[in-house]
C-alpha cells in the first residue's frame, strides 16, 4: 500500500526518535522533568502514566507544537527546534481532541486533510485508507454520525494521507468501546509490520502489553523504560492473588501485618507481593483469618505492568495509578 511506504533516509536511520533532558516547564510547575528517551525505528513505544505524569506534554514537545524548555530532541536525524518544518512533513500526530468537521462525510473530512498537507492526486491514497481502516461503505456518511470508534479510524486515516514515516498518538483510544479498542491496535500493529514507527501514550496497562517498549512515567519523569518482558522480570517478589471478602478489611490487615513487600488492591482482588509464594500465602491465610476475612480463592500469578508500576510508584512516593 503507497501509504505504507517508509522514506529511504528513515530506513537508514537506527533511531527515530532521541531526547536528551527534554524538559518543559510552565510557571513553578515541571510538566516534563528532563526525560532521555531513545525510541529505535519500527518499535511501537509506549508512554504510560495516570494523568499530570507529562506524557502528553511530551509528544507534543515532539510534534513542535510546544517549544521545550531545555535539553534537545530530534526526530529521524532533525532537530524538533531547528528543524520544525522537516520534522513536520515527516510525522503524522493524532492528538486527544483530533479535529473532524462533524458537517462533512468521511470522503470529504480525509479530502479536506489532504490540501492541509499539500497532498495532491490523493484519490487512489483515500481509498487505500478507506479499505485499510475499513471505512469505505461510510465514505458518504457525515463524521458526527460515526460512532467512536469510526471516528478514531477517519482521524487515523486524515493523519495518515501525507504518507508520514513516524506516527505520534497522544490517548487515541481512551473513550471508545472495547470492539472498536482491538480494531485499531489490530491498524495500529499492521502499520508496525509495515515498518512504520508509532510513539504512543495510554493509560492503559494492558495496552502498554501490546508495544515494544515501554516508558513508565509519573511527575514529568521517567521511573522505568524497558520491553514489557524485561519490566515484569525485574519484579522484586512473587505474586499471590486473594479473592476475599470484605476486601477493605483484608485490605488494611495485611498492610498494617508489614510481613508483605506491597499489599496490591484491584477490585475485589488482593495481589501480595512475597518473597516466598508458599509461606508468604500461609501467613497472609492466617492474617485474614484473625481478621475474620473470608478467603473465597488464592493463587500464585505472573507479575503484569501493573504490578511493577504500582510498585515503581510506591518507589517514587505516591500510589496514583492509571486506570
Amino acid at each position: 500500500m503507497r501509504f505504507l511506504r517508509v522514506g529511504k533516509r528513515a530506513m537508514t536511520e537506527q533511531e527515530a526518535i532521541r531526547t536528551t533532558g527534554l524538559t518543559k516547564t510552565f510557571g513553578s510547575l515541571k510538566a516534563v522533568d528532563g526525560i532521555d528517551l531513545v525510541v529505535h525505528r519500527g518499535e511501537m513505544f509506549a508512554l504510560v502514566g495516570p494523568d499530570g505524569a507529562g506524557k502528553t506534554t511530551t509528544v507534543r514537545m515532539l510534534c513542535g507544537i510546544m517549544t521545550p524548555t531545555s535539553g534537545s530532541a530530534t526526530i529521524l536525524g532533525h532537530d524538533i527546534v531547528r528543524e520544525k518544518p522537516q520534522v513536520k512533513r515527516r510525522i503524522g500526530y493524532l492528538s486527544q481532541r483530533f479535529s473532524l468537521y462533524g458537517d462533512l462525510s468521511v470522503d470529504e473530512n480525509i479530502e479536506f486533510f489532504a490540501e492541509v498537507h499539500d497532498v495532491s492526486n490523493f484519490s487512489e491514497r483515500r481509498e487505500e485508507l478507506l479499505a485499510f481502516t475499513r471505512l469505505t461503505p461510510f465514505r458518504e456518511r457525515l463524521s458526527d454520525r460515526l460512532s467512536g470508534g469510526m471516528k478514531q479510524k477517519l482521524a487515523l486515516a486524515c493523519t495518515l494521507i501525507h504518507t508520514p514515516d513516524l506516527l505520534l498518538l497522544d490517548e487515541p483510544t481512551t473513550g471508545v468501546d472495547p470492539l472498536s479498542r482491538r480494531d485499531f491496535w489490530v491498524i495500529l500493529h499492521s502499520l508496525v509490520a509495515r515498518g512504520m514507527t508509532i510513539i504512543l501514550t495510554t493509560p492503559y496497562l494492558d495496552e502498554a502489553e501490546r508495544c515494544s517498549r515501554v516508558a513508565m512515567m509519573n511527575h514529568g519523569g521517567i521511573l522505568q523504560t524497558g520491553t514489557p518482558e524485561m519490566l515484569r522480570g525485574e519484579m522484586n517478589g512473587e505474586v499471590i492473588e486473594l479473592v476475599c471478602n470484605p476486601i477493605r478489611l483484608a485490605s488494611r490487615a495485611l498492610t498494617q501485618s508489614g510481613d508483605f513487600l506491597a499489599v496490591q488492591t484491584f477490585g475485589d482482588r488482593i495481589n501480595l507481593i512475597v518473597r516466598d509464594a508458599e509461606s508468604g500465602l500461609k501467613r497472609a491465610r492466617d492474617i485474614l483469618l484473625t481478621s475474620g476475612v473470608e478467603v473465597t480463592n488464592t493463587r500464585q500469578i505472573k507479575p503484569s505492568l501493573e504490578n511493577v508500576f504500582i510498585a515503581l510508584l510506591t518507589r517514587d512516593g505516591t500510589r496514583e495509578v492509571p486506570s
